[in-house]
């Protein structure tokens, strides 16, 4: 896959996905733009880049106002002339309950993912748009925006809504030939290591220890297993590919369904409430969707 003379910004890209995502767009041939909050981890994610041949500099601004999005897009046209792909990956957590979860968590939550993405985005489609040449936009979600997530009211929130800018943009977005897709990611990062039985497995992946292909056949490997994906849709082979949300992970790739009505119901005049209590259990209560989590991979073969 080659991106030579493609500009791309990778967000949270300092550590983690992020930083997996900006090299690998780097070793296809793409110049990148590193943002992190974190400037040393965004340097060092640069430096890393070069010494392996590649194009990038860094950014370190905290994303989620109108001027850091300006800002990145800035960086990007001053230091490689132009932009062509954004990935929003930045991101950060407030792990707690709902009855736990206060304001500030909500609003911190939501101002780095969801308004992060929607700065980040608006301003990647108007320099689209200036240029004539379309784009890529890529939005990261979660599985915790797809299914439960116990214990991450705010960011499963956020990372639900993403997907429905993916749908809302890619619409708007077709007739400037900019793509936008989602990626939903899963890798032993510190996030996993949170999860009991895990922690072990993360420190060995972040050693360069091979992970079990149990684990990976469950589609849980390493960060830089997620990065193709990302390469292929910020290439000119992804050009008819938007409004998709594609899951990887490990040894696993995967297309999420966009929602859709399973069952339906018609009574003339309409419903009252004790219509809808007798039709209920035989037409929508004998196929309820499932909402709960899928489990991990066993980090044990």
């Amino acid at each position: 896959m080659d991106l030579s003379g493609k500009v791309a910004v990778v967000t949270g890209a300092g550590r983690g996905l992020g930083r997996a995502y900006a090299a690998g767009l780097a070793a296809a041939g793409a110049s990148v733009v590193v943002n992190d909050l974190d400037g040393d981890a965004a340097d060092d994610a640069v430096e890393s880049i070069r010494r392996a041949g590649g194009t990038a500099v860094a950014e370190h601004s905290a994303v989620g106002t109108a001027e850091s999005a300006d800002a990145l897009v800035r960086a990007a046209v001053a230091a490689f002339g132009s932009l062509d792909v954004v990935v929003t990956n930045a991101g950060v957590l407030r792990d707690r309950t709902l009855s736990k979860t206060t304001d500030d968590d909500f609003d911190s939550v939501v101002h780095t993912h969801l308004r992060g993405t929607f700065t980040c985005g608006r301003a990647a489609v108007r320099h689209f748009r200036e240029q004539g040449t379309g784009g890529r936009l890529v939005l990261v979600g979660s599985p915790a925006g797809q299914r439960a997530s116990f214990g991450q009211t705010a960011y499963s929130a956020s990372k639900a809504a993403i997907i429905g800018l993916v749908r809302t943009w890619a619409v708007e977005c077709e007739r400037l030939d900019v793509t936008v897709n989602g990626i939903v990611p899963v890798a032993l990062t510190r996030m996993v290591a949170t999860i009991p039985g895990f922690g072990e497995l993360v420190e060995r992946a972040d050693a360069g220890e091979p992970i079990p292909p149990r684990v990976r056949r469950g589609g849980l490997g390493t960060p830089a297993d997620v990065a193709p994906l990302v390469v292929y849709l910020a290439s000119d082979a992804a050009a008819g590919v938007t409004g998709q949300v594609l899951g990887a992970g490990g040894d696993r790739i995967s297309l999420w369904s966009h929602p859709t009505e399973v069952a339906v119901a018609y009574a003339d005049g309409g419903w009252d409430a004790d219509a809808i209590a007798a039709m209920f259990p035989s037409t929508f209560g004998s196929q309820p969707q499932d909402f709960r989590p899928t489990p991990p991979p066993s980090p044990k073969e």
